[in-house]
């Protein structure tokens, strides 16, 4: 794809916060509605292009720090949007369980090589080009299972828009370098530090581990990866701020 601005701050103002956590914790509560003028930028990724005919298929990509709220505007596009568009997350290519604990990185499980970049890179290339009649299936991460699932999400050919969303999107290192520019456009959410740390908190300990360890894995680990990923702000199209 062509190279595209920087991050736009004047459209970082910000959205009505999430009514709570969705996919991505396991629990399902009420969406907020979408914020009109994403919801207007949406409208004008899928406008055909002047003098084209035929569908082009977009792909849209959410960027952010672990709980910052990725699958909640996901689900908030989703609710729009509806059969016009399909989630393909990026963290269906974690790395099996059984293999970060084999090479010694269940430790820090969601840094960047704990991840099948290669793979979802593959993934997004056969996404970007649809064959006529072809169905694509990409993994879903299973929280409750602690691995990906294969062929968990079905993706149709004549969907025009496929939204991914996932930490490393801007990522130009690990093997993540390509996703950038098989985006027709990425968005950074952003939301203030101590929410976005009690939310991980609260779905460490959702998904079983002991307040104690769930506070230091949101400190450490996810951490970390958050500040990685902070540091790829600068190259979305746009910022979406949360309260």
């Amino acid at each position: 794809m062509a190279d595209r601005p920087r991050a736009e701050a004047a459209s970082s103002s910000a959205v009505s916060p999430p009514a709570g956590p969705v996919a991505s914790t396991g629990v399902q509560r009420p969406i907020a509605p979408l914020r009109e003028d994403l919801r207007r930028r949406v409208e004008a990724l899928l406008t055909p292009l002047p003098g084209v005919d035929a569908p082009v298929r977009r792909l849209l990509g959410i960027a952010g720090s672990p709980g910052v709220g990725k699958s909640t505007l996901s689900a908030q596009l989703m609710a729009v949007f509806g059969d016009r568009c399909a989630v393909a997350p990026m963290d269906g290519f974690h790395l099996a369980q059984t293999e970060l604990e084999r090479t010694g990185r269940a430790d820090r499980k969601g840094a960047p090589d704990t991840f099948d970049a290669a793979g979802y890179v593959a993934l997004l290339r056969r996404l970007r080009e649809p064959v006529p009649g072809e169905t694509v299936y990409a993994p879903e991460y299973r929280r409750d299972l602690r691995n990906g699932v294969a062929g968990a999400i079905a993706v149709p050919w004549d969907v025009p828009l496929v939204i991914t969303e996932g930490n490393y999107l801007l990522l130009d290192s690990h093997g993540f370098a390509p996703v950038h520019d098989l985006l027709d456009e990425c968005w950074y959410v952003d939301l203030p530090e101590q929410v976005r740390a009690e939310r991980l908190v609260a779905r460490h300990e959702l998904f079983g581990k002991a307040p104690e360890a769930a506070s230091a894995w949101t400190h450490g680990p996810d951490q970390r990866n958050a500040d990685l990923v902070a540091d790829t702000r600068g190259r979305a199209d746009v910022v979406v701020s949360v309260d």
